[in-house]
């Protein structure tokens, strides 16, 4: 079901955030403008056909531990608007907000990416919680994800899934994929899928989930790229600061890890080593 707006900025009526809070996502159309979408579109395809950000660590494949970019079946952009700053000023941002905002008030932008499926090789994305991501220093403990698709997108193209209402529940063990620490990708441990909702976007359309809800999605089988885009938002708080790296966090590291530390000058590295050793300590 989706939730139609009643003006430019997309305010979530009741019965949008009362979906929000039972299954923990709702789908919401137009967040894009038909006026933005072909440029955002052209954007998006330019970024992924020069791998923008490759040497800094911001464009990887998520399942490959060696992170090839010969044939990538599951490739990320970090922050699309470092790279194109036009981004952060469209009135796709500016939506995105507003509906993030009808469910946390006062939340900033805290994470912003771009994932896409190659056609008919793009890979499944695993079962996860996007909480169990949250490394040491995250000053949340709950954000909202707004997941922007750029084209119509159904199970062929690997639409988003959900189980709904798992957001209730507890945070699962995860995994690095295949057991290797090396590989970003994070999956859920045994998750129960009897009741899992896929959600059917139309290009411009964005679903809207909660940081603990169990979610994934299937492979691209179809012969056009799945190109989705990728806002979260949160309201920092020190008082909510991870101070522990959950268990299948502890000693990851990934290629795009080692490129961005390779990037960063040798007392930006040692400054972000003293940052985690204080917060262990609680200093």
């Amino acid at each position: 079901m989706l939730i139609r707006p009643s003006d430019a900025l997309l305010p979530l009526d009741e019965v949008a955030r009362a979906r929000f809070l039972r299954d923990g996502f709702v789908a919401v159309p137009g967040v894009v403008p038909p006026a933005e979408l072909a440029e955002i579109r052209a954007l998006y395809d330019a970024l992924f056909d020069t791998r923008a950000g490759w040497e800094r660590g911001d464009f990887f494949d998520m399942l490959d531990p060696a992170d090839r970019p010969e044939q990538p079946r599951l490739t990320q952009l970090a922050w699309p608007s470092r790279h194109a700053p036009w981004l952060a000023h469209t009135q796709m941002r500016a939506n995105a907000q507003a509906l993030a905002a009808a469910l946390l008030p006062a939340a900033d932008l805290v994470w912003e990416f771009a994932i896409c499926k190659p056609p008919r090789i793009g890979a499944a994305t695993p079962w996860h919680q996007d909480e169990a991501s949250f490394t040491i220093g995250t000053p949340y403990r709950m954000a909202v994800s707004c997941w922007i698709a750029l084209q119509d997108v159904d199970e062929a193209m690997g639409c988003m899934r959900y189980v709904p209402g798992s957001h209730h529940g507890p945070l699962l063990a995860h995994e690095s994929v295949g057991g290797d620490p090396r590989a970003h990708a994070l999956a859920a441990v045994a998750p129960d899928l009897r009741r899992v909702e896929s959600v059917r976007l139309r290009a411009g359309d964005a679903v809207l989930h909660h940081s603990r809800v169990l979610h994934g999605a299937g492979p691209n089988t179809s012969s056009a790229p799945r190109r989705a885009l990728t806002l979260e938002f949160a309201v920092r708080d020190r008082a909510q600061l991870i101070r522990r790296d959950f268990a299948w966090n502890r000693g990851k590291w990934t290629a795009r890890d080692a490129r961005e530390a390779a990037s960063l000058p040798l007392a930006e590295r040692l400054r972000r080593g003293l940052r985690r050793t204080r917060m262990r300590l609680g200093w």
